[in-house]
């Protein structure tokens, strides 16, 4: 008799997985942001050490925490190609870009409370300079391809750690510093901190990021598109709840990555697990 598979989580829950994990991922990166700045004052190198280090630690945390409920986007650009990819139904896709700007808004605003700052200061730091808005187009494309090859070759479950090591290094190799990811951007403009971004700068990197999420769609087909006889929704990832137990890799992982599901999977959407 076939085994008969529990369906993913209520929308409403999921949501509010999207939501807290986006909350915790902003307070992250801007909490971390400002208690390197007061750690270690005038030292631009450390503090970035710091606040990278925290942030690619602490996203793979964030990511075992929520994503077996919500697959752990917490980016509107993994959602969307989650979406294309026909791992998450569009309406769902539309429904979590809300939750995840209202998370990284609120976690903006936690943050500067937990250092004593004023709850809301709009950053006054201008980045979107032509190098900086490359970047973005960089560091998003490279998220993407890293999130939907684990998935659609089999390797999902190593999706938590591999997205948290990329992020933390594209805090490097990028002059933007990786945001990555349009909620997150939106939250830091209401920190004037270390982490922060003028408001004026904010379209320009949400529009590349965007450019950046297509150019990775484009690079996962190319280098992985599904089998012939295959649905590109085929490769999924599975929800660690809803996956067998006969293939239990890593609960948390395999729903932490953005892309596709496998075929023996119901879960939503793709990683149950992202990004910044």
């Amino acid at each position: 008799m076939a085994q008969v598979r529990p369906g993913p989580p209520p929308l409403a829950r999921r949501l509010v997985a999207e939501a807290i994990g986006s909350m915790l991922l902003a307070a992250l990166v801007i909490g971390s942001g400002i208690a390197a700045t007061q750690l270690s004052p005038g030292q631009t190198g450390l503090q970035l050490v710091e606040n990278a280090a925290a942030t690619a630690a602490g996203l793979f945390a964030i990511i075992l925490m929520v994503g077996p409920v919500s697959g752990g986007h917490f980016n509107p650009v993994v959602s969307g190609v989650d979406a294309a990819f026909g791992g998450l139904p569009w309406r769902d896709a539309a429904a979590y870009v809300p939750a995840q700007v209202t998370g990284c808004v609120g976690g903006a605003v936690l943050a500067n409370l937990m250092f004593e700052e004023p709850a809301v200061s709009i950053s006054t730091r201008h980045r979107a300079s032509g190098a900086h808005l490359l970047a973005e187009v960089v560091a998003t494309a490279g998220l993407i391809l890293l999130i939907f090859a684990l998935t659609r070759s089999g390797r999902g479950d190593r999706a938590p750690a591999a997205v948290g090591a990329y992020i933390g290094a594209a805090y490097w190799f990028t002059s933007s510093t990786s945001f990555a990811n349009p909620a997150i951007s939106v939250g830091r403009m209401l920190s004037n901190t270390f982490a922060g971004i003028a408001p004026t700068s904010v379209p320009a990197f949400v529009g590349m990021q965007a450019i950046g999420g297509m150019i990775g769609y484009g690079l996962v087909r190319l280098l992985y598109p599904p089998p012939p006889t295959a649905p590109d929704h085929a490769t999924r990832v599975l929800s660690p709840r809803n996956q067998p137990t006969t293939a239990s890799r890593d609960v948390a992982s395999d729903a932490t990555t953005s892309g596709g599901r496998t075929s023996n999977s119901t879960a939503p959407g793709l990683a149950r697990g992202i990004s910044l």
